[in-house]
């Protein structure tokens, strides 16, 4: 049995997504994500319009009539949710931290991905991986992600986005779509990260809080880092302090974009004041109308 507060919040989740659900599932989710093959699944009488590429030869030859090899996309997906629950989640200075951000997310993807019959699996990482679940079907396997990504307590608090990346290279050779659900805000995992998207079709999501983007005139503010301890007295009425720390965050987004677009990754930015669903489903629409084009 789950405790009640999950069950609660869950049940929560299922009712936001599922309202977020009906507009991924209009087409979007099936069109964007399309299948890794073609199958199969009948032999029929040539009819005017079709493609005499497919006529099957031996049927023909034996029938004395053209009959023509029909085939369907495979439409059975993996989908994996590659989720940072290191200490820097635990933040937010608005409606929710970014671990809750990250967990509504997950849920969202997750049901729209059973919706259409596929396989979803979760890879929690902080700077080490703490779970993996491996993809499966069904409501009981994603209330089971849902659980490890909201109350799953991680054994570290660093980051590591490297070593999430190179597990999702190790455990998952078959093409996948890949979300990763983090703030980024770790180095050193770049060629990891364009490895990911050369073989899979890789989402970055990015969770920010504005108090990382930029700082108030508040004066002195003790902080403490989350990931190492590390406490720091900062003079926010220094304009000098408060411009190199938007300074730093503008630069740390250009080196993420440039990343973005060498890898030939989608990136979707949300934030911790709210819009989170609505930023995902305008990713949707986006990539579908993209497709079209």
């Amino acid at each position: 049995m789950l405790p009640a507060d999950l069950m609660r919040q869950i049940r929560r989740l299922q009712w936001r997504a599922r309202r977020a659900v009906h507009s991924l599932l209009g087409g979007e989710y099936h069109s964007v994500f399309k299948g890794t093959g073609l199958s199969f699944e009948e032999v029929r009488e040539y009819q005017p319009g079709d493609d005499v590429r497919s006529i099957d030869w031996n049927v023909t030859a034996r029938t004395g009539s053209p009959f023509i090899k029909r085939y369907v996309e495979e439409r059975e997906l993996t989908v994996l949710l590659l989720v940072d629950v290191s200490g820097s989640q635990d933040f937010g200075t608005r409606k929710q931290a970014k671990r809750s951000v990250a967990g509504e997310l997950a849920a969202l993807i997750a049901f729209s991905a059973i919706a259409n019959n596929d396989r979803v699996g979760l890879i929690a990482f902080s700077d080490a991986v703490e779970r993996f679940v491996p993809p499966a079907k069904g409501a009981k396997h994603v209330l089971r992600l849902l659980r490890d990504i909201l109350y799953f307590e991680p054994e570290r608090r660093g980051t590591s986005l490297r070593a999430g990346l190179d597990y999702l290279n190790q455990v998952q050779c078959r093409r996948a779509i890949v979300f990763v659900i983090s703030d980024f805000a770790d180095a050193g995992y770049e060629a990891s990260f364009r490895l990911a998207g050369h073989k899979h079709d890789l989402v970055a999501v990015r969770v920010n809080d504005p108090r990382e983007l930029e700082l108030p005139n508040v004066g002195l503010v003790q902080t403490v880092d989350s990931e190492t301890g590390l406490a720091c007295l900062l003079d926010t009425s220094n304009a000098g302090v408060r411009q190199e720390f938007a300074d730093n965050a503008t630069t740390r987004d250009a080196a993420l974009k440039k990343l973005m677009r060498s890898a030939k990754t989608d990136l979707i930015d949300v934030s911790t004041d709210g819009g989170h669903f609505d930023a995902l489903v305008r990713f949707f629409r986006r990539r579908e109308h993209k497709g079209r084009q």
